[in-house]
């Protein structure tokens, strides 16, 4: 399916005043209400005419001064069809997304990462919590609010953690050409 008929097939199979649907640089792009996404994404890969069985990446934009503030964006593909759509939903601060583990496992990485980064909520997660910094960091770093100098609380020497690292003294003494 190119991108425009793509974009039919969704316009016609979804109908939604709150829904669009357009082909942008030449990929399909949905943006759908937030309560409809589950139940949209869910159809889109279990359908034999789409069969989007691949989640290849989910990310979010903060636009810290538009309403809804944040977009989730969804980037989906179909080995079967050799086709790619951009979902695109938003979000306020404090509201959650429905979590797209139950389909596929990759989410669970894909939505640590965004509530690590942003402090997104998924409801229906079986894990949420950090994966890129360690817990007791304060905030989410890549929000537009979030101030670039802000000091971390310090943690307690940890290092060395493993036997094979108490020796690196010795190591940094061997010569390498």
């Amino acid at each position: 399916m190119t991108p425009e008929q793509l974009i039919r097939h969704l316009s016609s199979r979804f109908p939604d005043p709150e829904a669009q649907y357009f082909v942008d640089n030449e990929h399909a792009v949905a943006i759908v209400p937030l309560n409809r996404l589950f139940d949209l994404i869910q159809t889109l890969k279990d359908a034999p005419e789409t069969r989007f069985n691949l989640l290849m990446d989910l990310t979010v934009v903060d636009w810290l001064e538009r309403k809804p503030r944040f977009e989730l964006v969804y980037h989906l593909y179909s080995v079967e069809h050799n086709h790619r759509l951009r979902i695109k939903t938003g979000l306020e601060a404090g509201q959650a997304a429905p979590s797209l583990t139950k389909l596929w496992p990759i989410a669970d990485w894909l939505e640590r990462e965004m509530w690590d980064l942003y402090g997104l909520k998924f409801t229906g997660h079986p894990n949420l919590k950090r994966i890129l910094l360690y817990e007791e960091f304060k905030g989410h770093p890549l929000r537009k609010d979030y101030p670039y100098d802000k000091r971390q609380p310090l943690e307690e020497e940890t290092w060395p953690s493993r036997p094979y690292q108490t020796k690196m003294e010795e190591a940094e003494r061997i010569h390498r050409p």
